[in-house]
């Protein structure tokens, strides 16, 4: 336990990262000093807000620095302890990613039960992923049964999760857009009543798959996807606005949505959200989805890519839509 490599980053991207905006460095294992831990992460993720975070501009998390290690999402074994009340052996949930092994405050860390359910759900179906998409869906959107609801990047991640937590919850009827004929297919097998490959027409393809308008839209993309759901949107729908990755590359503004005027006339709701603002619900999110995945009817998907050295090449996947449900690496 005397080296530890970590992911820096090494340039401001413009337009799409590289595998040269990341560099692979190596350090010393940090030593704990008082109430502090040391960490063998098991796991991290990597996730689409993170390419804003790349950027230097002000936003509602800080970016991140040049010539330093990025951060995100990570399990692992705490290995070294200077705190009463974290063990070794002890497995945490924290926010220092993309490196071996992390120092971090033990107050900082969240322990939790590996028994339950392999560690890396904790990042997925069990974590922020999970309660992003049932605050989303049930506290922001607000979803009634009998609704209909259309979810775009319905494989991710979160909207594989949307879609399922739609029909548990009683949507009439869950629509979802994907990338390919491989991940349509997968969205019916979840119990999605209808799925469409976007690459087919976005506008022409929510219409036909939704005969009698949306009433809630869970918007992962932004841009053409948003704009074709104004579109077919019923009287007083609601969106609740979680990512737009369709321009978190982009160069040059976003042509749509161009269709904004309806919002007055359908008296619509386009509400943006956060999840840590929803801690709220985070007891019922942990008794229904505890419950779902015992009696097995919430499934997820995880893409695991193996090796820190190869974080970025999961990250750059994840931009252009390689995984199904949640991109992991395996540190």
């Amino acid at each position: 336990m005397t080296s530890n490599r970590e992911i820096h980053l090494a340039s401001r991207p413009q337009g799409w990262p590289t595998e040269d905006t990341f560099r692979l460095v190596e350090t010393e294992v940090p030593t704990p000093g008082p109430g502090q831990i040391v960490v063998r992460n098991q796991y991290m993720s990597v996730d689409p807000y993170m390419r804003g975070r790349m950027n230097d501009v002000k936003s509602y998390v800080p970016p991140f620095a040049l010539d330093a290690p990025l951060d995100g999402a990570a399990i692992g074994e705490v290995v070294a302890s200077e705190a009463a009340d974290v063990a070794v052996g002890t497995t945490v949930l924290h926010g220092l990613g993309w490196r071996e092994y992390a120092l971090l405050d033990a107050a900082a860390a969240r322990p939790v039960d590996p028994s339950i359910a392999p560690v890396s759900a904790y990042l997925s179906v069990l974590g922020m992923i999970g309660l992003t998409a049932y605050a989303g869906l049930l506290e922001v959107a607000a979803m009634k049964p009998g609704e209909t609801v259309f979810v775009s990047a319905a494989a991710g991640a979160v909207g594989s999760l949307v879609g399922q937590i739609a029909k548990l919850k009683g949507a009439g009827r869950v629509i979802g857009s994907a990338g390919s004929p491989a991940k349509v297919e997968r969205l019916r097998a979840l119990g999605f009543d209808a799925a469409f490959d976007y690459h087919d027409g976005v506008r022409e393809s929510l219409r036909a798959a939704a005969p009698d308008g949306v009433d809630v839209y869970f918007d992962n993309v932004g841009g053409d996807h948003l704009e074709a759901a104004i579109s077919v949107m019923n009287l007083h729908g609601r969106a609740a606005i979680c990512g737009m990755i369709s321009q978190y590359n982009a160069t040059e503004p976003s042509a749509a949505p161009r269709n904004l005027a309806l919002v007055i006339g359908k008296r619509l709701t386009l509400r943006g959200f956060l999840v840590n603002d929803h801690n709220d619900v985070r007891a019922a999110f942990v008794r229904d989805v505890s419950g779902w995945l015992r009696d097995g009817t919430l499934s997820y998907d995880e893409t695991i890519v193996d090796g820190i050295e190869n974080a970025p090449s999961a990250f750059l996947g994840l931009l252009r839509g390689d995984n199904l449900g949640k991109m992991l690496v395996r540190v």
